[in-house]
């Protein structure tokens, strides 16, 4: 999924994967990271998320990156922030008084002086929107510009990839392993169907999905 599509798709408004309500996951494992108010919090292809208002009410300070500008005027609207526009490099930041930054560009023009500080990345629909040959290219950069010792809850999913083409796509507990074990402590927090719960998977064809929480710690 190269940046075309994703600029389509917030185009013409096919944003089936924006969640309207705070993603319950991050309410219930983010606390057991213990970070301090004011830690820095990286959000990955964050779209309009609220799960960012969730992070900044709790006293953190957010930078996201995010390649359609159509996606980070809406947050900003719908959610009545007022954010002053800087250049940073190639990106177009958006900074709130209430400790948020958006990136407006390309997740792979990000440095370390960009993310530097940050203590953790939350991504619940990064990983999953890229296929194979990308995710790669997209973990291998995190590892580059991320901090030592930054804690990362990743959500993910694992089904048959052949019942459903992505986004999101599959990415079962070895394809997490063999990312990240070799930089990273990798912990598994949850898996459970959520078929049931997500009755638009059945019908695009998948008769299981496996939700899998991760908690990941990179190696200083």
């Amino acid at each position: 999924m190269h940046q075309e599509f994703w600029l389509e798709r917030w185009q013409e408004n096919q944003i089936g994967f924006h969640n309207e309500e705070i993603n319950r996951h991050l309410q219930t494992y983010w606390p057991t990271f213990n970070l301090k108010p004011g830690s820095k919090v990286f959000v990955p292809l964050c779209g309009k998320s609220i799960d960012m208002l969730w992070l900044l009410s709790k006293g953190y300070e957010v930078i996201a990156v995010e390649i359609s500008p159509i996606a980070v005027q809406a947050f900003l609207s719908e959610n009545g922030l007022v954010a002053t526009t800087s250049q940073v490099g190639k990106f177009t930041v958006s900074s709130a008084d209430d400790g948020l930054r958006i990136f407006c560009g390309d997740f792979f023009d990000l440095t370390a002086d960009d993310l530097a500080g940050v203590s953790a990345v939350y991504d619940r629909a990064a990983l999953v929107a890229l296929p194979a040959e990308m995710r790669k290219a997209y973990v291998a950069h995190l590892h580059k510009i991320l901090p030592a010792k930054t804690q990362i809850l990743l959500v993910a999913f694992d089904y048959p990839q052949h019942e459903m083409s992505g986004p999101p796509f599959c990415v079962d507990l070895a394809e997490v392993m063999s990312l990240y074990l070799n930089w990273a402590d990798v912990q598994m927090l949850l898996s459970e169907d959520i078929i049931d719960w997500e009755p638009q998977f059945r019908e695009r064809g998948v008769n299981r999905i496996q939700e899998q929480i991760y908690a990941i710690t990179t190696n200083g």
